[in-house]
């Protein structure tokens, strides 16, 4: 459970925060370095992570937030539908960096309520120096692309706690006033 997610997918409650080690991308400033280094986390069956996603709502989290778990798509689209056929009704949030490719984001259609992109850089040399993707640019403009096809408009509850949409986060990296500026003009 965690409580530190963006305040209209956690508000006064908690998320139900799953991470998943080894994300593709090395970002030298990663707050999660050592889980997406791979080198925290355990295996687990598919079933296991399905009775998890249950055990976070039992425990009354908001939503189900899947953590850069794009490389293990397909498990988890299947642990995602053992869930929701025993009962899972939470929310899914999908967690990333934003450098995602659309055929994977294609697997949860129908089953992620939000998506919560990073999106990081608009100029491929910082990409390249700071997560070693120089096509991040044109990567996360695709995948952003299909994640508002998927879900489309914001959806907020009475108590301001988004139920479906997306939503963009952006680091502003020291001295790359000019990428940040570029990044909002494109997301405008």
């Amino acid at each position: 459970l965690q409580r530190w997610e963006e305040p209209c997918i956690s508000g006064a409650a908690v998320s139900g925060a799953v991470f998943f080690s080894g994300c593709p991308l090395g970002c030298v400033f990663c707050q999660n370095q050592s889980i997406a280094a791979g080198r925290l986390g355990k295996t687990i069956a598919t079933e296991r992570l399905a009775e998890i996603f249950l055990e976070l709502q039992d425990q009354k989290a908001w939503n189900i937030n899947l953590v850069t778990a794009g490389h293990f798509a397909p498990q988890v689209v299947r642990a995602l539908e053992l869930a929701k056929g025993q009962g899972l009704k939470l929310p899914i949030v999908y967690n990333t960096s934003g450098y995602e490719k659309v055929e994977t984001l294609r697997m949860f259609e129908g089953l992620v309520d939000i998506y919560l992109p990073d999106f990081k850089y608009m100029d491929p040399e910082l990409a390249g120096k700071y997560s070693h993707a120089k096509d991040y640019p044109q990567v996360a403009k695709l995948a952003l692309e299909e994640m508002v096809r998927q879900v489309g408009m914001p959806e907020f509850d009475s108590c301001g706690m988004m139920k479906r949409g997306v939503i963009v986060r952006h680091l502003l990296l020291p001295g790359h006033v000019k990428n940040s500026k570029n990044v909002l003009k494109y997301l405008y």
